[in-house]
């Protein structure tokens, strides 16, 4: 549910055509998202209405087109969900779809119910119990859910990031319970932990790159890039040396030949005089604000990681100072998790 002024949004179910409904009452009319093949003769039209032109706005500025194919009181428009890139799920349309139209109606708080009662510090499977996070920033929500942490979709904060509305993470099942509160800068007070979150994420593939002299050669780092842009790879990190640096790639990018075909293009591009290859890698990302500020917050993690036993193959921390990210192999990647949340959350 959303809330701003009159208006209130609620999620509907995508049903057996696809479709994802979302109904605007009070704040007036129904805004539906639908797969393209329910979109029959769609014709472009302009309504005169605030609220419905900022939704459209919204959706063009994003790369899409909307086809308005019925309107009932200037208050129905159905938009296909190509509009809203890289969905793969019913459930992503509907997070992504909500919190547009959150954003079009100008809401003071969007509340997402589901069947958590909040963000936890780290995933329930893997440490029993873990503690619920009380608030976050959208910052430390980016990089938790990019690790992993799936309560939103990952894409679905940037309406109302952009428009400062605090979303609201509630329990269904359980509405008693307090939730997490996710809060743009303007709102955001440092809860006082030095860590917010702990996340993992399995099966990537590190490329190491050796070259002597590599930090006077102009346009070194750019020429790697350039390889992996031709071959479509994204690349998710780039720790660096003086002359070393590694490239960290989801490694289901790397199927079907591109694996060789970047390396080929990257022995071409520069001649390196190491290239190393290292794939079953897991990335562990320790996110908090309160990091920034807090003295050995590394040497902690290290020493946590040390006792465990594992070996560290990666290390990058972002320049915000907001995280910490550690590569493992991908079968200590849940015993990692565990050591450091007993760190800096006790057992």
């Amino acid at each position: 549910a959303v809330e701003g002024g009159s208006s209130h949004i609620a999620p509907g179910v995508e049903g057996q055509d696809g479709l994802a409904a979302l109904s605007v009452q009070g704040g007036g009319g129904i805004a539906a998202v639908v797969d393209a093949h329910v979109v029959n003769d769609g014709v472009d039209a302009i309504i005169n209405n605030a609220v419905l032109v900022r939704l459209i706005s919204d959706i063009e500025e994003g790369g899409g087109v909307v086809a308005v194919v019925g309107v009932v009181q200037l208050h129905i428009v159905v938009v296909p969900i190509g509009v809203i890139p890289q969905v793969r799920s019913g459930q992503a349309v509907e997070d992504i779809a909500v919190v547009i139209v959150a954003r079009a109606v100008g809401a003071s708080l969007y509340e997402n119910w589901t069947d958590v009662s909040g963000f936890l510090a780290c995933d329930p499977r893997i440490v029993d119990s873990p503690r619920r996070i009380k608030s976050l920033s959208f910052k430390e929500l980016r990089e938790l859910s990019y690790m992993g942490a799936n309560v939103l979709h990952s894409e679905s904060i940037f309406p109302v990031r952009r428009a400062n509305i605090p979303i609201h993470i509630k329990n269904t099942f359980r509405p008693e319970d307090d939730g997490t509160l996710i809060l743009p800068s303007v709102y955001y007070k440092p809860s006082g932990n030095i860590v917010t979150g702990i996340a993992g994420k399995k099966d990537f593939t590190v490329i190491f790159i050796e070259k002597s002299l590599m930090n006077s050669q102009i346009g070194f780092v750019r020429k790697v890039l350039s390889v992996l842009e031709n071959a479509g790879v994204p690349v998710e990190h780039i720790p660096s040396g003086i002359d070393t640096m590694s490239v960290v790639i989801e490694s289901s990018a790397l199927k079907n030949g591109k694996l060789e075909l970047v390396l080929q293009g990257i022995k071409e591009a520069v001649a390196p005089d190491t290239l190393r290859v290292t794939e079953d890698i897991a990335l562990i990302a320790t996110v908090g604000h309160g990091m920034s500020s807090s003295v050995g917050t590394s040497a902690r993690l290290f020493k946590a990681m040390a006792a465990a036993e594992i070996n560290v193959k990666m290390i990058d921390q972002g320049s915000s100072e907001l995280n910490i990210i550690v590569g493992v192999k991908n079968e200590e990647c849940e015993k990692c998790i565990r050591a450091i949340y007993r760190e800096f959350f006790g057992n």
